[in-house]
């Protein structure tokens, strides 16, 4: 199995850098994990509907280019299904059995995700109804995907 997060927007926090590398490498106990960033575009001071619909597109399309086409899409939405640690265990699961090998993560940068980015993706998952910043996002994401595959091996970590 291989798991792409693909994310927007470069990450420059040590501690944050530190917290994804060390769940990434927990995680290559069980699949190949592999980051795609791509750079987030400069966001004027109160953007109107308009510009946030052009930058979103613009990111959009850069998303869909490095989108492994065979690759199971789940676009992280706050619109998207909220869900527990084993129920994500269990999707993922599903995912390898009856879908994909390949898993691909979309994390969108600050404005969030393109319409048509969301319509190409098999699953919308909401990992809280909090919002948080994109670069913890990812760390949070990464954590959840590492207990759901010890969840998934029957493993202590998950209480």
């Amino acid at each position: 199995m291989k798991i792409t997060i693909l994310s927007v927007g470069n990450i420059k926090e040590k501690y944050f850098i530190d917290a994804i590398e060390e769940y990434s490498k927990r995680l290559t106990k069980y699949t190949k994990i592999v980051h795609i960033t791509i750079d987030d575009l400069p966001i004027a001071n109160n953007p109107s509907d308009k510009d946030i619909e052009i930058i979103k597109n613009k990111e959009g399309k850069k998303i869909l280019e490095a989108i492994d086409n065979d690759s199971y899409k789940i676009a992280l939405d706050l619109k998207g299904k909220l869900i527990s640690s084993e129920e994500l265990a269990a999707k993922i699961d599903e995912i390898a059995t009856y879908n994909s090998s390949n898993i691909t993560f979309i994390i969108g940068g600050s404005l969030g995700i393109s319409s048509e980015v969301l319509n190409q993706c098999d699953y919308r998952l909401c990992i809280s109804k909090m919002t948080f910043p994109h670069k913890l996002c990812k760390v949070i994401l990464l954590e959840q995907i590492y207990r759901a595959f010890k969840i998934n091996n029957n493993e202590t970590y998950h209480k």
